[in-house]
């Protein structure tokens, strides 16, 4: 997995007020913790560019007036309107203790169901994968040749070497709707139940944030 490295300043003081001011200044403030203590600091925005804004998941080398802490980005919050980064939470790795990371989920090929005119739902965008740091993988990439109209490809059938994935093993990563047209004959055809329109299962949204093995 990649690293990215952002340099930051220990912050003297804390509170809205001062995070405000650091804002106005292209600054996020951010929290590092899982060592002996927390570390409040702050680090300039733009650094945060290839680690938030990107398809991949990624290590961060946090650089704290000489320090060096080898992390990965816990939580990021954003402002509502301008998406402006109010804040960011970093969790500090160690060697040899499992991690928990929300990692993206890439989708390849072309499915059958989408060229007869079907809809693909990407319902799942990343998967909660439990492993030792050197394991992570930067994404998970599968294969969507083989669905058809109302098939699915569920968490339980993704597999990822020295990974444990978290998610509903029953829950639905991607889907190919059938038309509302063409579900009658979709279903007569085939002769067997398909999926359509799934309900939420819950999944509507994206697994939780990632954190330290508990």
């Amino acid at each position: 997995m990649k690293t990215v490295e952002i340099i930051g300043y220990k912050r003297a003081n804390l509170g809205k007020k001062e995070a405000k001011r650091l804002r106005a200044e292209a600054m996020v403030p951010a929290v590092l913790y899982g060592g002996d203590e927390q570390i409040h600091f702050y680090a300039p925005m733009i650094l945060f560019r290839p680690l938030v804004f990107t398809a991949e998941a990624h290590f961060v080398n946090i650089n704290i007036e000489g320090d060096e802490y080898q992390a990965i980005l816990q939580d990021v919050a954003f402002h509502p309107v301008s998406e402006i980064i109010l804040h960011a939470d970093f969790l500090q790795l160690h060697k040899g203790k499992n991690i928990k990371m929300n990692i993206p989920v890439h989708l390849e090929g072309t499915a059958p169901g989408v060229t007869k005119g079907g809809t693909l739902i990407h319902k799942r965008r990343s998967l909660l994968v439990k492993a030792l740091p050197k394991d992570m993988p930067e994404h998970i990439t599968l294969d969507i040749s083989a669905l058809d109209f109302g098939k699915s490809i569920k968490v339980e059938s993704v597999s990822v070497e020295n990974c444990e994935i978290l998610d509903t093993p029953q829950a639905s990563i991607a889907v190919v709707e059938i038309p509302r047209a063409l579900r009658g004959k979709a279903t007569e055809d085939e002769g067997e139940e398909v999926e359509g329109e799934e309900g939420a299962e819950g999944e509507g949204a994206d697994a939780p944030a990632e954190g330290a093995e508990s």
